[in-house]
This record gives structure tokens, C-alpha cells and sequence, in this order.
């Protein structure tokens, strides 16, 4: 369901942000994605996101947001949440579902927690509230290879760490060609990203959600963890847990009824 689908450019004080949208319903669904955006910004994936969400355009306006095209050190998740409300304040979007995957889960939640009026309900994907000894290793060595510009180590470890061995058997004889493919000309974003995760600490404030909430995991994560979504679930209100048994960091790409499951939870009582 690609109709109507644009790609977007939005100015956001000195800088801009990139987003592409499609879909037909009057529902606005608004998805943050992760840390892969300090590497690339959805800028020209339109056909290729509008294609793996295509179950939400028959109901929703659909919008994928990056972050800001250029970001200060120092930039934390809280600063990417006062942004984006900003940026969907300028857009006319006054509320929403919401749904954060990974790093964008974090920007997520304090979205839910520092403006309540704009979220209706929240999906939090293979996420976590603060950093545990899992997050730490995997970020700082991130950090390292962007540093060192070494964008092949980084993606293979990216990869080896997000999917199921089955998956990976498939993507390894193409990994000369992902590694690469797309090399950016600055790892600013990204290392700035990376670091804003790895202060990322919304824990002791996930009491104040109220919107609906669905927490999805995968039980073998190895990049937040296996326990970072329940550690969530049980500080968020009545909201509802699933977590994958056999995926990973990658469930919400791998596992078949995502979509369909994600669909169910914001559709009306």
C-alpha cells in the first residue's frame, strides 16, 4: 500500500529533519527507528519502509521520522523527544500512535512521559529504560569502530548481533557488499546517537506513562538484552508484553505476525 507516499524535509531551528509518510487513513501512526538513523536517514527509503508497514496505510498516515540532520555533542534522548514533538507540532500532527524501535524506543518513552497529550498509544520494540552491562559492550565498541571510521567492522558486528543465525547464514556471502555500501561521510550522528543511549536513564519515570502501552522483545536479543522489555513491562501500567522466543534484536523484521500483532493492539476496544 504505497499510495500517496512522499519523501519529507522539515526545518527544524538551524537544522532539518528528514521523514518520509504514506498511507490513506486519518489516523496519524508516527515510528522512530534506531541508531541505525546516525548512519543514514530515511531520506530515498520511502518505497522500501512504505513496503514493510504496509499493513498500517490502509488505516494510518503514516510517518517515519529521523533525527536532526545535524546534532550538537551532548545531544541526549530527551532532547531527540522535545524535537520530534516539535517537528509534528509544525506538521499538524497533534497526536498519534506511536511506536519506538530500539534507540527510537527510548525517544519513545519520554515522548509518553514529558507530553502525554500527543501520544494515544505507545509500542516500545526490542527497547530499554537505561543502559544494562549488554547495551554498554555492544555501544562502546560501536563507538569505537565509528571513531576509527571503520564502517565495515561496525556493520558486520551490527548485523551478527541483530539477526538469527538463520538469518545471518543467508546475509554473510553478502556482507563485501553491505560493508561497503553506504558508508557515510561523517560518524558524528552517529557516535552522538550512540552516546546518548548509553546515557539514556528513563527508568525511575516509566510510572508516569498512561497512554496504552505494548512492549515486544526478542528473548535472545544480544544488544539490550532479554530482559530489558520486561524490566519495562513491569514499571509501565497495565501495559502488555511479548517477547519472541528464538529472535533477537531483529524480531520486529523476522517475526511473521509483527505487523499483524502491532495492528490488533492499535485498532479501537
Amino acid at each position: 500500500m504505497l499510495y500517496k507516499s512522499e519523501d519529507g524535509n522539515i526545518s527544524i531551528g538551524d537544522t532539518d529533519m528528514d521523514y518520509i509518510a504514506f498511507g490513506g487513513g486519518k489516523k496519524n501512526f508516527v515510528i522512530i527507528p534506531g541508531l541505525g538513523d546516525g548512519l543514514k536517514t530515511v531520506k530515498g527509503t520511502r518505497l522500501l519502509l512504505a513496503r514493510m508497514y504496509r499493513d498500517f496505510g490502509k488505516d494510518h498516515r503514516v510517518y517515519v521520522f529521523s533525527r536532526k540532520n545535524h546534532i550538537e555533542n551532548g545531544y541526549s534522548i530527551r532532547d531527540m523527544a522535545r524535537d520530534q514533538k516539535i517537528v509534528m507540532g509544525i506538521m499538524g500532527i497533534k497526536n498519534a500512535h506511536l511506536m519506538g524501535i530500539s534507540q527510537g524506543g527510548m525517544i519513545a518513552q519520554y515522548m509518553a512521559i514529558d507530553y502525554p497529550e500527543i501520544v494515544d498509544k505507545l509500542v516500545l520494540v526490542v527497547s530499554s529504560s537505561r543502559p544494562n552491562d549488554i547495551v554498554r559492550k555492544v555501544l562502546e565498541n560501536w563507538i569505537d569502530l565509528a571513531k576509527g571510521r571503520n564502517y565495515g567492522e561496525l556493520m558486520k558486528d551490527t548485523m551478527e548481533n541483530f539477526y538469527t543465525e538463520e538469518r545471518l547464514n543467508k546475509m554473510r556471502k553478502l556482507y563485501p557488499i553491505m560493508t561497503k555500501v553506504g558508508k557515510p561521510k561523517s560518524f558524528h550522528r552517529f557516535i552522538v546517537q550512540a552516546e546518548a543511549c548509553l546515557n539514556h536513564d528513563a527508568h525511575g519515570d516509566l510510572n508516569k506513562i498512561n497512554a496504552p502501552t505494548l512492549i515486544i522483545g526478542g528473548q535472545d536479543d544480544r544488544i539490550v538484552g532479554p530482559d530489558a522489555s520486561a524490566e519495562m513491562a513491569r514499571e509501565i501500567k497495565d501495559s502488555k508484553l511479548i517477547v519472541y522466543g528464538g529472535l533477537g534484536h531483529g524480531a520486529y523484521e523476522e517475526a511473521k505476525d509483527f505487523n499483524k500483532i502491532v495492528l490488533e493492539f492499535l485498532s479501537p476496544a
